[in-house]
């Protein structure tokens, strides 16, 4: 399981050159993270590489008196969609991203005081404040001496996907969220015990994502918390939603499929269980989710064999044909066209942990 969880998708971790220097419990260091080292090295330059793979394209700028107390140390583990990360530089820093990565980032700073300059807008970070970062951004931190950053990435098309799930239609625009948020909400709460549970899980030998299983159902935890607790473009419809969909037929069909998904689905069968007729039940999802039910199973289908590929490690023996046969594709070549069409890359990429940064 250390493979897996170690397993940054994001991240060429190959191009690390500098070998992590053995520490005996490094301060501050979370204690999920204690044993997920990437990298503990004063070369500001291979120190902005890495940075740049975990935040998007960077620099980072030192005066020259705090060069000789620079260190970059750089612990972080991936699940599927999510990561964790924790990110010290020892010194005053101050980081420039022109252009975030294609995910959206939570700096918590667990120490000491920051401040960003995104959108504008100046602002200043401590541990009762959370700046929330969208894809493509364009902002400035400036780290104090001690001002570690704890660190979660979720990869843009998660969040989305489960977004789209929890208003029941697809998103007619980007989520972007305000940057800065309070910790100290009783809303935040709910982001707090999320981060610890997931963090518990981690920690626990016994646990079922030690053993390889759950994480999907974390990793979505983390993020319908997040799209609760931090206002975004898409909050206000997320407090006004009525439910999955506003149309009976849509919601029935939708909790059988999820229960039968990997089970042959027809129209009949879905319009005898939501107890309405092919017809209401097509125009229902048209209306709501601006899709077909045929087009809704097979993109749940196409999330479930992502999932499967994301979690295999190789002494699994898990194969792209495995996968697909399990969720119901039995034509492989179209499979794979409407997977890459969907995620970006091929099935076979998802299943040996390839992703750009």
């Amino acid at each position: 399981m250390v493979e897996r969880l170690s397993r940054l998708r994001f991240m060429n971790v190959d191009r690390t050159q500098l070998p992590v220097r053995d520490r005996i419990r490094p301060r501050g260091v979370p204690n999920a993270l204690q044993d997920h080292a990437i990298l503990d090295s004063p070369d500001l330059e291979t120190a902005e590489q890495v940075t740049s793979q975990l935040l998007g394209g960077c620099r980072l700028s030192v005066a020259e008196p705090d060069r000789g107390t620079f260190v970059c140390r750089l612990h972080a583990i991936s699940f599927l969609d999510v990561s964790m990360a924790y990110l010290d530089f020892a010194a005053p820093t101050e980081l420039h991203v022109p252009r975030s990565a294609d995910c959206f980032t939570v700096h918590m700073t667990s120490a000491g005081q920051a401040t960003v300059e995104v959108e504008g807008a100046r602002h200043t970070l401590n541990p009762f404040s959370a700046l929330v970062i969208s894809p493509g951004t364009s902002y400035v931190l400036h780290l104090e001496k001690s001002s570690p950053q704890n660190i979660v990435r979720i990869e843009r098309a998660a969040l989305e996907r489960q977004l789209s799930r929890m208003l029941g239609r697809r998103l007619d625009a980007p989520v972007r969220f305000i940057p800065v948020g309070d910790l100290t909400t009783d809303e935040a709460a709910r982001w707090h015990g999320a981060l610890q549970i997931l963090s518990a899980e981690v920690m626990n030998p016994g646990s079922l994502i030690r053993q390889g299983v759950g994480a999907g159902a974390l990793e979505e935890l983390m993020i319908s918390s997040l799209l609760y607790v931090q206002e975004s473009t898409y909050s206000e419809r997320l407090r006004n939603k009525p439910g999955p969909s506003g149309n009976r037929a849509v919601r029935r069909s939708i909790e059988y499929i999820e229960r039968h998904l990997a089970e042959p689905i027809s129209l009949d069968d879905i319009a005898h269980y939501a107890k309405m007729s092919p017809r209401s039940i097509q125009a229902g999802f048209r209306a709501d989710l601006d899709t077909t039910p045929i087009a809704f199973i097979r993109d749940r289908r196409l999330d479930a064999v992502r999932r499967t590929l994301l979690a295999a490690l190789p002494e699994d023996g898990i194969t792209v044909t495995d996968a697909a046969t399990r969720w119901g594709f039995n034509h492989l070549g179209s499979f794979s066209v409407l997977y890459r069409e969907r995620f970006g890359e091929s099935p076979s990429q998802t299943l040996r942990g390839v992703r750009s940064a």
